[in-house]
């Protein structure tokens, strides 16, 4: 079984390592960016989000981030997978909220 401060490691290093790419991509000549947009928006930063989100809080939130985003690209486009994910994290603290009110 893999500790949870190695596993901890793993996510930290993936995150960081595909966020070259999405750097890459967003920082690129538009002439050249478009040929990387769709490995960016498939690939590497829902791999990242769920690296990311798995680290902050856990492997539920992670693959309801992933879900969302991938559902929004594919429905609305960026805009509405942006506005995805900040509602994602609004729901998380109002839940958040609620819970630690119940139990007090």
């Amino acid at each position: 079984m893999i500790s949870r401060a190695v596993l901890r490691s793993i996510f930290r290093w993936v995150h960081l390592i595909l966020a070259i790419p999405i750097l890459g991509y967003v920082y690129a000549p538009a002439s050249e960016a478009q040929q990387y947009a769709p490995a960016v928006r498939w690939v590497f930063v829902p791999v990242s989000i769920l690296a990311g989100y798995w680290m902050y809080a856990g492997w539920a939130f992670a693959l309801i981030g992933v879900w969302l985003w991938l559902g929004a690209i594919r429905v609305s486009g960026i805009g509405a997978a942006i506005l995805s994910q900040v509602a994602l994290f609004v729901a998380r603290k109002i839940w958040l909220v609620i819970s630690t009110r119940r139990q007090k």
